[in-house]
Protein backbone atom coordinates (compact mmCIF):
# COMPACT_ATOMS: atom_id res chain seq x y z
CA UNK A 1 0.00 0.00 0.00
CA UNK A 2 0.90 3.43 -0.68
CA UNK A 3 0.96 5.56 2.10
CA UNK A 4 0.89 8.75 0.25
CA UNK A 5 1.02 11.16 3.75
CA UNK A 6 4.29 10.00 4.48
CA UNK A 7 5.66 10.80 1.20
CA UNK A 8 3.93 13.95 1.09
CA UNK A 9 5.82 14.76 4.18
CA UNK A 10 9.03 13.26 3.04
CA UNK A 11 8.68 15.07 -0.47
CA UNK A 12 9.27 12.41 -2.63
CA UNK A 13 8.53 12.90 -5.82
CA UNK A 14 4.61 11.25 -6.06
CA UNK A 15 4.14 13.79 -2.28
CA UNK A 16 5.67 16.83 -4.62
CA UNK A 17 3.35 16.04 -7.18
CA UNK A 18 0.51 16.19 -5.16
CA UNK A 19 1.15 19.23 -3.60
CA UNK A 20 2.45 20.76 -6.90
CA UNK A 21 -1.58 19.61 -7.70
CA UNK A 22 -2.84 21.49 -4.86
CA UNK A 23 -0.56 24.87 -5.16
CA UNK A 24 -1.67 24.87 -8.98
CA UNK A 25 -5.22 24.31 -8.43
CA UNK A 26 -5.60 27.16 -5.56
CA UNK A 27 -3.58 29.44 -8.26
CA UNK A 28 -5.59 28.47 -10.97
CA UNK A 29 -8.78 29.25 -8.67
CA UNK A 30 -7.38 32.76 -7.92
CA UNK A 31 -6.52 33.70 -10.95
CA UNK A 32 -10.19 32.54 -12.44
CA UNK A 33 -11.97 34.97 -9.77
CA UNK A 34 -9.53 37.86 -10.00
CA UNK A 35 -9.83 38.05 -13.95
CA UNK A 36 -13.68 37.51 -12.92
CA UNK A 37 -13.51 40.62 -10.62
CA UNK A 38 -11.23 42.49 -12.69
CA UNK A 39 -13.95 42.25 -16.13
CA UNK A 40 -16.56 43.10 -13.82
CA UNK A 41 -14.92 46.69 -12.74
CA UNK A 42 -13.41 47.41 -15.99
CA UNK A 43 -17.02 46.98 -18.08
CA UNK A 44 -18.56 49.54 -16.01
CA UNK A 45 -16.33 52.37 -17.48
CA UNK A 46 -16.76 50.93 -20.78
CA UNK A 47 -20.26 50.76 -20.08
CA UNK A 48 -20.34 54.48 -19.29
CA UNK A 49 -18.32 55.79 -22.24
CA UNK A 50 -20.52 53.53 -24.65
CA UNK A 51 -24.18 53.64 -23.51
CA UNK A 52 -25.36 57.20 -23.38
CA UNK A 53 -28.44 57.08 -20.58
CA UNK A 54 -26.06 54.87 -18.00
CA UNK A 55 -23.49 57.67 -18.80
CA UNK A 56 -25.68 60.14 -18.27
CA UNK A 57 -27.85 59.10 -15.14
CA UNK A 58 -27.25 60.54 -11.54
CA UNK A 59 -28.13 60.17 -8.57
CA UNK A 60 -27.99 62.37 -6.03
CA UNK A 61 -25.90 64.52 -7.85
CA UNK A 62 -23.60 62.20 -8.49
CA UNK A 63 -23.26 60.15 -11.61
CA UNK A 64 -23.70 56.32 -11.66
CA UNK A 65 -21.13 55.18 -12.75
CA UNK A 66 -18.75 56.94 -10.77
CA UNK A 67 -21.13 56.24 -7.80
CA UNK A 68 -21.08 52.55 -8.41
CA UNK A 69 -16.96 52.29 -9.04
CA UNK A 70 -16.99 54.31 -5.62
CA UNK A 71 -19.55 51.44 -3.56
CA UNK A 72 -19.50 48.50 -5.70
CA UNK A 73 -16.27 47.41 -5.35
CA UNK A 74 -15.88 46.92 -1.32
CA UNK A 75 -19.09 44.16 -1.44
CA UNK A 76 -17.79 42.47 -4.57
CA UNK A 77 -14.16 42.29 -3.40
CA UNK A 78 -15.59 41.08 -0.22
CA UNK A 79 -17.70 38.29 -1.71
CA UNK A 80 -15.20 36.92 -4.03
CA UNK A 81 -12.86 36.80 -1.08
CA UNK A 82 -15.23 34.44 0.72
CA UNK A 83 -15.72 32.37 -1.98
CA UNK A 84 -12.21 32.13 -2.72
CA UNK A 85 -11.22 31.13 0.39
CA UNK A 86 -14.42 28.51 1.00
CA UNK A 87 -13.38 26.67 -2.79
CA UNK A 88 -9.67 26.86 -1.59
CA UNK A 89 -10.11 25.17 1.72
CA UNK A 90 -12.72 22.80 -0.58
CA UNK A 91 -9.27 22.12 -2.43
CA UNK A 92 -7.57 21.62 0.53
CA UNK A 93 -9.81 18.84 2.39
CA UNK A 94 -10.35 16.96 -0.95
CA UNK A 95 -5.95 16.78 -0.68
CA UNK A 96 -6.38 15.86 2.69
CA UNK A 97 -9.04 13.27 1.55
CA UNK A 98 -6.36 11.92 -0.95
CA UNK A 99 -3.46 11.58 1.36
CA UNK A 100 -5.32 10.35 4.08
CA UNK A 101 -4.13 6.79 5.25
CA UNK A 102 -7.44 5.64 7.13
CA UNK A 103 -9.17 3.00 4.66
CA UNK A 104 -12.60 4.99 4.76
CA UNK A 105 -11.46 8.53 4.69
CA UNK A 106 -12.21 8.56 0.55
CA UNK A 107 -15.99 8.56 1.12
Amino acid sequence: MVRTRVQVAEQSGVGEHLVRGLVRAQLALALRLGVAVTLLFVAIPILGATVEPFATATVFGIRLNWLILGVAPYPVLYLAGRLYLRLAEQAERDFERLTSDEPGADQ
